[in-house]
């Protein structure tokens, strides 16, 4: 085997270690807790390139809006998807559209882009 063939395995090597720890790797999320003020509770999700962040923690009985703040143009992320509340709601009309979440008992909501490809989720502890 001569230095070329050695360099070119190395790098595959590597390249293969890099995919499956991209796709099959645990990965950090951004997850964030409401503001409670004045008796409601609210969160403010950035729409760009995905959602920052893309997990939200609300408090179980306290009414709750998520912020959605539209800042990619890329047509997928113009829609937010909540398939569990039947919320599907148009983010380019607005810079900033609210989604209410019923917070009466606990769970997990996720939501989604208008294709599935890119994913959050709001939790009620």
């Amino acid at each position: 085997m001569n230095t070329n063939q050695i360099i070119v395995l190395i790098a595959a090597i590597l390249l293969i270690g890099f995919i499956i720890w991209w796709f099959f790797g645990k990965h950090q999320e951004a997850a964030e807790n409401a503001n409670v003020t004045k008796g409601k509770q609210e969160a403010d999700v950035i729409v760009n390139g995905g959602y920052s962040p893309s997990t939200i923690v609300l408090k179980k009985n306290v009414p709750a809006e998520v912020n959605f703040d539209l800042k990619d143009s890329t047509a997928c992320l113009s829609h937010v998807v909540f398939d569990q509340l039947g919320v599907n709601k148009d983010l380019s009309k607005k810079n900033v559209t609210p989604v209410k979440i019923p917070t009466n008992k606990p769970g997990e909501y996720d939501f989604t882009c208008q294709m599935g490809m890119f994913h959050g989720k709001v939790v009620v502890k």
